[in-house]
């Protein structure tokens, strides 16, 4: 079970690591709203390693903002590990850090499916190798309430972060 205290030391270790590394992260959310960037914003001295958050909750945005490919979304669906893909290597583009995070889920009560239950969440991450930019993916459940659901999902998006530095 998560809970802010533990988001709050996550996102603090990310923000020490990062610093020390002398590297940046952006993030670009949907079912999350903005939380994992709140949750690195929140720590002082995160000005030095946060570049940009895009929360992108429409499929709208998730094209015109990220370049999500609106065949990618027709194709597989707003949560899907097509579309969580697109939207890490838009923001790594569109920021110019180091690595990001995107997230996509359906954190309910309503909306899920037989196919994506309320709980489905879908993370990738983009790393910049050289002149390249790698990415890796992850297709998560978790079991609770919108704000648990939430609150898990940020706390997989940090730790993600800190996995990849």
């Amino acid at each position: 079970m998560a809970d802010h205290e533990s988001i709050r030391k996550l996102a603090a270790a990310l923000v020490n690591d990062m610093t020390e590394a002398g590297k940046a992260v952006s993030t670009a959310e949907s079912c999350t709203g903005g939380w994992v960037a709140k949750a690195i914003t929140d720590i002082p001295g995160s000005s030095a390693v946060f570049h940009y958050g895009v929360v992108s909750y429409s499929n709208g945005a998730k094209e015109h903002i990220l370049g999500v490919k609106n065949e990618t979304l027709e194709d597989h669906g707003s949560v899907s590990e097509a579309v969580v893909e697109e939207m890490a290597r838009g923001v790594i583009n569109l920021s110019g850090a180091d690595i990001a995070v995107a997230v996509s889920g359906i954190a309910g009560p309503d909306g899920g499916t037989d196919e994506k239950p309320v709980g489905t969440v879908w993370f990738a991450w983009a790393v910049r190798d050289g002149g390249k930019i790698r990415t890796e993916t992850s297709g998560e459940h978790f079991d609770g309430d919108r704000d648990l659901i939430r609150e898990l999902t940020v706390v997989h998006a940090l730790q993600g972060v800190l996995d990849r530095l």
